[in-house]
């Protein structure tokens, strides 16, 4: 085969071409020395070298050899094997530090390479193509995320936490020591998924566990609080929570979590709930006769005309049933947290308890002026006496957060196959921030124009808990200082 180039072709193509190769350098075989001959524009930019500087200098010379480095990754012992055995060898990973003139500090690289032989006519190594590529980006994440596993595992460690993995296609289950332990058994041991689901309360399995698997795989997202018995009989309580982990096609195909037992925090937390049920319950009684007595005296002084009198017992009366609507309130926050709530499902007009609810409201302010047009029957089924007190409470906080000049209006209208019912004030308005924050459990705004008004956040709460169990949504449009929007929707079958 000819090696005359064709007359069109400059004569140095080929060092055109190696020079702008990526990360080529290319040496003799003249051992110890090692030549430089030729070098890429990459490889000069990665070395931060210049290369009059490095051509036909020994590459040792070039770039100081780094004696902490091993045999297999010592350019030099490299070097010498590639003549030695005529074969190439590939370092995958080397550490060796580059200088930078603008710090003026050795930058901490790491590369991958190989070497190349290029052979002469008598079959010895005449060059060494030395081939680099700068993986220390590779590297670093590969570093950070071993930091952030053993982060993760002293985390979960101290929090006595345990891990698993689940394989959605073929259900196959892994999970840390840990898990053993928070079921009861000996550290270590091994537990498959139906075993440990045999340890589940069986009313937590079928209502909370396995809907919330099922949730999971189109939320992405997996919580929640049941029951377990441990070999020896004895009830505990675990917290599950993970995620789901989606393919190319977005099909879930693994999920990741943790599991933790809650049962001290969980038993604080009933007799919690035991206690304000029972104060509750304790305090109904006193409230009724006083109430009552109130009532009484209200009606044998009607005929006195003293308006001072009757604007006392009037206030009386009002304050007594606040501090009952907040004892009920109580009362349905422990039911609620026992799990001992239960909804009383009849087939009702929704207009009627709108009427009613604005009429009961209303007694507590008189001088609100509310808006409600009743177009036609809107029937739900729904329990009638929980959806009233969702009302109310919107209701009460529009007399809260609303001037007393403004008024207040309530719709109610059919939405495809729902009922929505809204109470809209003139008042104060809220946050975005504050916004999705107001059905927690507690939450009060923290702000100059609310900080006088009373409450303890638990209103919200319960009507946004009462919502969820008629499988219904709960909701505010609001902008601050535009007043606010409160609404709710059934469905119309429960």
């Amino acid at each position: 085969m000819s090696t005359n180039l064709p007359p069109d072709l400059p004569a140095d193509i080929f060092k055109v071409v190696f020079e702008k190769s990526p990360g080529s350098l290319l040496v003799k075989g003249d051992a110890p020395c090692f030549t430089i001959v030729a070098v890429s524009d990459s490889y000069l930019e990665v070395t931060s070298s210049k290369r009059e500087a490095i051509l036909g200098k020994g590459f040792f010379e070039a770039f100081p050899e780094d004696k902490t480095l091993t045999d297999d990754t010592n350019a030099r012992n490299v070097f010498n094997k590639v003549v030695e055995t005529r074969q190439k060898i590939d370092v995958p990973t080397y550490r060796f530090d580059v200088y930078d003139p603008d710090k003026k500090t050795a930058e901490i690289k790491y590369w991958s390479c190989n070497n190349t032989p290029i052979l002469n006519a008598d079959n010895n190594v005449a060059y060494i193509l030395n081939t680099v590529v700068d993986i220390t980006k590779e590297i670093n994440a590969r570093q950070a995320v071993i930091e952030n596993e053993y982060r993760l595992r002293l985390a979960t460690e101290a929090a006595a936490m345990a891990t698993w993995d689940l394989g959605l296609q073929d259900q196959t289950f892994i999970s840390s020591a840990r898990m053993a332990e928070i079921f009861g058994h000996l550290p270590g041991k091994v537990l498959s998924l139906p075993e440990l689901q045999t340890q589940l309360d069986a009313d937590d399995l079928n209502n909370i566990a396995i809907p919330a698997y099922h949730e999971a795989l189109t939320k992405g997202n997996y919580v929640y609080e049941v029951r377990i018995y441990w070999p020896d009989g004895s009830l505990r309580w675990i917290k599950i929570q993970g995620i789901v982990i989606y393919d190319d096609k977005n099909s879930p195909f693994r999920m990741l979590g943790t599991v933790i037992d809650i049962t001290d925090s969980k038993c604080d937390e009933i007799r919690k709930n035991d206690f304000i049920a029972m104060a509750s319950h304790e305090l109904k009684t006193p409230l009724t006769s006083i109430k009552a007595y109130v009532q009484i005296l209200a009606k044998k002084l009607s005929a006195s005309n003293d308006d001072f009198v009757n604007n006392i017992l009037l206030k009386t009366g009002n304050q007594v049933n606040k501090m009952t609507d907040l004892i009920h309130a109580f009362l349905d926050l422990s039911k609620l947290e026992s799990g001992k709530l239960q909804l009383k499902i009849t087939t009702f007009d929704i207009n009627k308890v709108i009427e009613d609810t604005i009429a009961e409201t209303s007694l507590l302010s008189a001088s609100r002026k509310i808006e409600f047009v009743q177009k036609k029957e809107l029937t739900v089924s729904a329990d009638s006496e929980k959806i009233s007190q969702v009302i109310s409470n919107f209701l009460s906080n529009a007399f809260k957060y609303s001037d007393k000049g403004t008024p207040i209006s309530v719709t109610s209208a059919q939405q495809n196959d729902s009922i929505r019912v809204s109470v809209t004030d003139k008042g104060i308005g809220i946050k975005p921030r504050d916004q999705e924050k107001l059905f927690q459990r507690f939450y009060r705004v923290e702000s100059d124009k609310v900080k006088n008004i009373s409450g303890f956040g638990i209103g919200l709460y319960l009507a946004s808990e009462i919502i969820q169990r008629h499988k219904g949504t709960i909701g505010v449009e609001s902008e601050e200082d535009m007043g606010a929007t409160f609404y709710f929707t059934l469905p119309e079958n429960v």
